[in-house]
């Protein structure tokens, strides 16, 4: 039936009352922030609000040891130096991901090395992996994308026939479960991010994980200039009083000041308290999107294993234009479709536009320059070569994500996805007007 769209003139399907910002702060939330200011304690290692966020994220991430840091970037390069991981040394990971997860590598003079994604989980493709391996690799980065875990036995397996480290970056991962284990905890190391806009946003910061007792040490040298501050010798630290004590400022490697705060500890941990309510009512929205959109000729919604659990902290769809007989470019065609979904009051965005190894930085190898790290201290050129990794540039030209940083799926009522489901089919029946 034809109707004049939103983008032609027509009533927008969507009300924009309905949408709810994120993040959502609660009269909790904030409370607990003042009961940390109220403490006249708003720093250090180990100050009671972030021992206590650590403590409660260990256990619900399963693991032996968690470590605060600034942020889900701080973390990852925390883990990458903790792993002794450094010059002229390569790690794979994925080409579709954030540019956090390659520069944590940069930042500790080693190398990324990519591998292209699974068509359908949008993850790293552990087919791909050991191709990739050289005598100079040490270690796997997989990216659990979205929220939706890689495939962790296989990467594992492979690590252990190479002697090689796994950490996962698991910064949009909070609660994503994979065969029956939340993710961060099944490889060596891993690490979560708690900015804005995460399930877990806590403005910014972000977490260290490990089950083995000697990288959780290295970590905390680490993220503390280097230094060999341990929370085990009572004369360096009193909870009331976190700043003072008998610190040598010795330091023992290369570090860096990368400690969070009480205030973040304080919110994160009120914000800990709903995160699994925050998720359910998350993969309740995504299941309605997926059961309604899956019947629109053309479009494919994200797939997630069946041993699997994804928190959707992108939750996105792939356009396939043969059903629909559209022949302009795919790329074209996504264009008109945001405006058009637009317009009808739908939050749609792109989240990466083309490859991390497409980007600037790594296509002129500009680096701290003088070649380095890609030509310190061996010599050998490196080059990324786009045409290495089609499913991710594919991904990226046919795909776009229903949500944004300020209305992801997270806080939404279902009266809106059944708005969003409705403006879907009303642009599809329609799309002579979308095209025109």
């Amino acid at each position: 039936m034809t109707d004049t769209l939103a983008i032609r003139g027509g009533t927008p399907v969507v009300p924009k009352e309905l949408h709810h910002r994120w993040p959502v702060i609660t009269a909790e939330d904030k409370a607990a922030v003042q009961t940390a200011l109220d403490s006249g304690i708003v720093s250090g290692p180990y100050a009671p609000q972030t021992k206590a966020l650590e403590e409660e994220w260990a256990r619900y991430c399963g693991v032996r040891h968690a470590l605060t840091t600034n942020s889900g970037t701080a973390a990852l390069h925390t883990a990458v130096a903790a792993g002794g991981i450094g010059t002229g040394d390569q790690v794979i990971t994925t080409a579709f991901t954030f540019l956090a997860t390659a520069l944590a590598v940069l930042q500790n003079n080693a190398i990324p090395v990519f591998v292209d994604i699974d068509p359908r989980t949008y993850n790293i493709d552990p087919g791909k992996i050991e191709e990739r391996i050289t005598a100079r690799t040490r270690a796997i980065i997989p990216v659990h994308i979205h929220g939706c875990p890689a495939d962790m036995d296989p990467i594992l397996a492979i690590a252990r026939k190479h002697r090689l480290l796994v950490i996962e970056d698991a910064a949009q991962a909070h609660g994503s479960t994979y065969k029956g284990k939340k993710v961060g905890g099944i490889g060596d190391m891993g690490i979560f991010s708690f900015q804005a806009s995460k399930n877990l946003p806590a403005g910014e910061g972000g977490m260290f994980v490990t089950n083995r007792e000697e990288l959780k040490e290295r970590a905390n040298r680490f993220r503390m200039f280097g230094e060999d501050v341990r929370e085990s010798d009572k004369k360096a630290f009193d909870p009331a009083r976190p700043l003072d004590g008998a610190r040598e400022y010795n330091s023992l490697m290369m570090g860096w000041m990368y400690r969070s705060n009480e205030l973040t500890a304080a919110l994160c941990r009120s914000q800990l308290r709903r995160l699994d309510a925050s998720l359910e009512q998350t993969r309740r929205n995504a299941a309605y999107l997926s059961e309604h959109l899956g019947k629109i000729p053309g479009v494919t919604p994200p797939y997630i294993p069946s041993d699997c659990t994804s928190g959707f902290y992108q939750y996105r769809l792939r356009l396939d234009l043969k059903p629909l007989g559209v022949t302009i470019p795919v790329k074209d065609f996504r264009l008109k479709l945001l405006a058009a979904l637009g317009a009808e009051g739908v939050e749609v965005s792109l989240w990466q536009t083309i490859p991390v190894p497409a980007q600037t930085l790594f296509q002129e190898r500009t680096g701290y320059g003088l070649g380095c790290p890609w030509q310190c201290p061996l010599g050998e050129e490196v080059k990324y070569d786009l045409a290495e990794y089609p499913e991710t540039m594919k991904l990226l030209e046919d795909s776009l994500v229903v949500g944004s940083h300020t209305f992801p799926l997270f806080p939404q009522p279902l009266e809106l996805m059944k708005k969003y489901v409705e403006a879907f089919q009303r642009v599809f029946a329609n799309l002579g007007q979308v095209l025109a």
